[in-house]
C-alpha cells in the first residue's frame, strides 16, 4: 500500500512538520511502500501530481531542515470539492487516481475549509461502499480558530512572532521623549486569538499592548479615541494591537473603505486596512506623531522564532494521524485534548471532520475585559504554553537553509 500527504489553504510555520511527522511514521511501517506527497492540495490529486517524498527526504539533515520550513513545502489550494450529491464526477475521479497509484490512506493538511474537502470526500467513500481507501485530516492554522481542538499547529509560532514583534516595536517606540502612538494590525479574520497573543510580552514586566481590540466585540471609532486618548496620560508611547477582522455595531468590517471587497471561492473577504485607518483617525483628531505596522504573511512564515513545542506537537499529531489511518478511521480530524496548563500537558485524539468543517472557534469573550479593549489573564494561561521552546535554524552562508521540493 502507498499513502499520499497534501496541504491546503494559508501557509503555516508548523503544517511541514505535520508532513514530516506522518512521513516518519510511515517509515517504520512495512506495510507502507511509498509515502506521495501532492502538490497544490486536492488540484494535485486531480491533476495526478505527486513526489515520491523518499526521493527529497533523503537524510536525517533533510528531515531536520523540513521540520525547520515555513510555508507549504507541497504547495497549497483553495479549491472548494462540491459534494458527491451536487457533482460525483469530480469524486470519481480522486478515486481513480487514489486507486491507480494503490493509495490507500490520503491525509490532508488544513484548517477550517480543509475540513470540508476531508468530510465530502468521506462522506463519497461511505455512501459508495469504497473501503480501500481512508482519509484523515490534521489540523493546521496561524488563526487558531477550529473547532473541536484545544489550539491549531502554526498557532504558537504565530502567536510567538506577534508577542515577540510587538515587544520589538514597544522598545522602538519608547526611545524619543515626544508622545507616540504605535498601531500594529494582526490576522484574524473573525476570531482574536493572534492579537490576543501579543498580551504574552507581559511575561517580560511590559506595560504594553496598551490596547488589544479583537472581533470578537464590538469596535467603535470614538471608543478607540476615547481610549488612546486615556492610556497618553498614563504611556508616552500608546502601544494599541488589533485584529484585522474588528467590526462596528452594525456588523461592517471598521476598515470596509481600506478593503478591496474581494473574496475567496469560500467566500472570505480579502481583509487587512484596520491598521492605516486607525493611524489616520489618530493623526486627524489627536494630532501626535503615529505610526501603522501590518504583521500581514509574517505571522505565518516567520520560521527563526518558531515555537519549539508548536513545531513537536505538529510532528506528533502528524504521526498520530498515521497511527490512526492504520487502525481503520476515516472521515476524521486529529486534535488536541489540554489536561493542564502548568505543567502544560495534551493528548491527541480525533473527531469527525463535519463537526470542525466551515465553523469557526472565537476567543472567548469571558477572556477579554468589560471595556472590550483588553485581554485578561485567562488568555495568557492559555497561551503561554503553546509557544515555548526555540527551534534553531540550520545555517548557511549566515541565512537559515530551507527545505525545497
Amino acid at each position: 500500500m502507498n499513502i499520499a500527504v497534501a496541504q491546503s489553504g494559508g501557509p503555516t510555520c508548523a503544517i511541514n512538520a505535520s508532513l514530516a511527522g506522518v512521513y516518519s511514521a510511515a517509515q517504520r511501517v512495512k506495510e507502507i511502500d511509498r509515502v506521495y506527497g501532492v502538490l497544490n492540495g486536492i488540484e494535485g490529486i486531480l491533476n495526478d501530481e505527486m513526489v515520491d517524498l523518499s526521493e527529497k527526504i533523503t537524510s536525517d539533515v533533510s528531515y531536520q531542515l523540513l521540520l525547520r520550513t515555513p510555508s507549504a513545502v507541497l504547495g497549497s489550494c483553495r479549491r472548494k470539492l462540491p459534494s458527491h450529491r451536487e457533482s460525483a464526477e469530480i469524486h470519481e475521479k480522486i478515486t481513480e487516481i487514489l486507486q491507480k497509484r494503490n493509495i490507500g490512506m490520503f491525509f490532508y493538511i488544513g484548517g477550517n475549509d480543509s475540513m470540508d474537502t476531508v468530510a465530502k470526500y468521506s462522506a463519497y467513500l461511505k455512501d459508495n461502499h469504497i473501503k480501500d481507501i481512508k482519509m484523515i485530516g490534521i489540523p493546521k492554522t496561524i488563526d487558531n480558530d477550529l473547532c473541536e481542538t484545544d489550539h491549531s499547529p502554526g498557532y504558537g509560532s504565530a502567536a510567538k512572532y506577534v508577542a515577540a514583534t510587538v515587544q520589538e516595536i514597544t522598545r522602538d517606540s519608547n526611545v524619543y521623549s515626544i508622545p507616540s502612538v504605535t498601531v500594529i494590525e494582526t490576522m484574524g479574520r473573525h476570531a482574536g486569538w493572534l492579537a490576543a497573543a501579543s498580551c504574552c510580552i507581559r511575561s517580560n514586566g511590559e506595560s504594553a499592548p496598551h490596547l488589544i481590540y479583537l472581533p470578537e466585540t464590538t469596535f467603535s471609532i470614538e471608543g478607540f479615541l476615547s481610549d488612546v486618548r486615556n492610556e497618553m496620560k498614563k504611556h508616552r508611547a500608546v502601544i494599541v494591537v488589533v485584529s484585522e477582522g474588528v467590526k462596528t455595531e452594525e456588523g461592517k468590517f471598521a476598515a470596509e473603505e481600506y478593503q478591496s471587497g474581494q473574496k475567496d471561492v469560500f467566500g472570505h473577504c480579502y481583509l487587512s486596512g484596520i491598521g492605516k485607518l486607525l493611524e489616520k483617525l489618530v493623526a486627524d483628531k489627536i494630532g501626535c506623531k503615529v505610526r501603522s505596522i501590518e504583521l500581514n504573511v509574517m505571522q505565518r512564515c516567520s520560521s527563526h522564532i518558531a515555537s519549539l513545542e508548536d513545531i513537536q506537537s505538529s510532528e506528533a499529531i502528524g504521526m498520530a494521524a498515521l497511527k490512526a489511518g492504520l487502525s481503520g478511521s476515516s472521515g476524521c480530524m486529529m486534535t488536541f485534548v489540554r489536561e493542564s496548563d502548568m505543567p502544560y500537558s495534551y493528548r491527541i485524539d480525533k473527531v469527525d471532520a463535519a463537526k470542525a468543517a466551515n465553523s469557526e472557534k472565537f476567543f472567548p469573550r469571558e477572556w477579554i475585559n468589560e471595556a472590550g479593549n483588553n485581554v485578561l489573564a485567562p488568555a495568557y494561561e492559555y497561551i503561554m504554553p503553546l509557544i515555548q521552546g526555540e527551534l534553531h535554524a540550520i545555517m548557511k552562508n549566515g541565512m537559515p537553509l530551507n527545505f525545497v521540493i
